[in-house]
């Protein structure tokens, strides 16, 4: 299993560059950083920068949008990138959610989304698409090499990554929901022509280090209790279309139905006053407490039901100290062991 860190592009930039380059130096395989241009620094600029100071890591949004990013741009910024440090970058993309809704704006179609995808994968690895009435393409891109990720939870993106996506990105880590959205975005693999296991399952949530005492649980509850109000943005657009007709488990529906509303100013942030409604049993299933034992245990189950990375949300009052102990601790004990004797 490959393991990620999610970063907000929080000033000063410097300190996110140090972050990556830590997470390099501690064995994590892959640096996100959400995508939101007006709450944070914007993210394009800072991977020139991360590449630049690390050898190995690859890098990319978790998750932009084709609202507020014209998605030719994307695609050159990413092949370009390539060309200047390698075959090191993966696209996460998404409907759209602080980025737009921050300027006013709504979330892109499904059809939208698929589109999209489509249409980034072929331009930043190089290809020919078909746009606006003419074919376009990179043409100094031909050696570019780059993936393109979607983020969902409703059963039509579930689908519509099967059928075009490369990477599935689910963001909360409950080993029931991760089950059924696996199956689904596989299913739909199988059912477009694909292989069942073709597309890469990334599955990203907070994780919080603890001793394992009550104290140290309830703390680290609160301070990621606000990732339950923001997962709760998307189910929320996913009640609105579908209700209660069973098309979306239960498990991911019922704890919003106290959720009063959403300050995209405290967005990501521990400690933020519109998540009261997330109660503690959401807060477990869909982030991993505890001591570095309980960390390995929940990965060794994702891992068993066809997860390939799990991505920590570094958002909290205990980045060092999370960040080094999955260096120390989680990440040598879910490798492969290989003997230099035998």
């Amino acid at each position: 299993m490959d393991i990620g860190v999610v970063l907000q592009c929080t000033p000063p930039a410097a300190r996110v560059i140090d972050l990556a380059r830590r997470a390099e130096t501690y064995g994590f395989d892959y640096v996100w950083t959400f995508d939101s241009h007006i709450l944070w620094e914007e993210p394009y600029v800072l991977y020139s920068k991360i590449l630049d100071e690390t050898r190995k890591i690859k890098i990319g949004p978790m998750v932009t949008n084709p609202a507020t990013r014209d998605i030719t741009v994307t695609a050159s910024v990413f092949a370009t990138l390539n060309e200047m440090y390698g075959n090191r970058t993966v696209i996460g993309i998404g409907r759209g959610d602080s980025a737009v809704r921050v300027t006013n704006g709504k979330p892109v179609t499904v059809a939208e989304l698929r589109q999209a995808v489509v249409d980034i994968k072929g331009l930043v690895n190089g290809e020919a698409i078909d746009y606006k009435d003419s074919t376009l393409r990179l043409p100094w891109a031909g050696d570019s090499r780059c993936e393109v990720w979607v983020a969902a939870y409703g059963p039509k993106v579930l689908a519509l990554t099967g059928e075009v996506g490369d990477g599935f990105i689910l963001q909360l880590a409950d080993p029931s929901i991760a089950e059924w959205t696996i199956g689904s975005v596989r299913e739909a693999a199988v059912a477009a022509g694909r292989e069942a296991d073709s597309v890469y399952n990334c599955v990203a949530a907070p994780a919080y280090i603890t001793d394992g005492s009550e104290e140290q649980n309830a703390h680290a509850r609160d301070q990621l209790r606000w990732f339950g109000g923001m997962v709760g943005n998307h189910v929320a657009d996913i009640v609105e279309r579908y209700g209660d007709s069973g098309a979306v488990p239960q498990a991911l529906t019922d704890y919003i139905k106290n959720r009063k509303g959403y300050d995209y100013n405290q967005h990501g942030q521990a400690g933020n006053t519109h998540a009261d409604f997330v109660p503690d049993e959401i807060v477990d299933r869909f982030c991993i407490i505890g001591t570095p034992e309980d960390h390995v245990r929940r990965l060794e189950e994702l891992k068993a039901l066809g997860v390939d990375q799990f991505a920590v949300y570094l958002q909290h009052d205990n980045k060092d100290h999370t960040l080094a102990q999955y260096g120390e601790k989680v990440i040598p004990a879910i490798q492969e062991t290989v003997l230099a004797k035998s």
